[in-house]
């Protein structure tokens, strides 16, 4: 199975991990970063979730075919699947369609008391 964790990790934890990787030859799996919850929340608004819940595992495709499936005006998902791409969690085809190309997601943070 091609999973992805999406989680919190500071820059330093995430040198971490590429040097235990770099280290060991051990594979590390797909990771996508945000050093903190806000930014984490900002960017993957319950929308955008949706976006990605639509195309895990789905393939590529195109925006319009996205906005069938999450039930939105086009011109809004537009916006959307850039914030996506922009955060690196959609990839764009040579044929310019977009892709999330994973199978499944594992969400993965910690809070902790301020």
């Amino acid at each position: 199975m091609n999973e992805v964790i999406i989680g919190v990790a500071s820059r330093e934890q995430v040198s971490a991990r590429f040097l235990q990787a770099f280290e060991t030859g051990q594979p590390q799996g797909a990771r996508i970063n945000f050093e903190t919850e806000e930014q984490l929340w900002k960017t993957l608004t319950p929308k955008r979730w949706d976006i990605l819940k639509k195309m895990t595992g789905a393939g590529p495709m195109t925006i319009r075919e996205v906005s069938r499936r999450v039930g939105r005006d086009v011109k809004a998902v537009h916006g959307d699947v850039k914030a996506l791409l922009n955060a690196g969690l959609l990839d764009k085809t040579e044929s310019n369609k977009i892709v999330f190309p994973y199978d499944s997601v594992h969400v993965d943070f910690i809070m902790k008391a301020a």
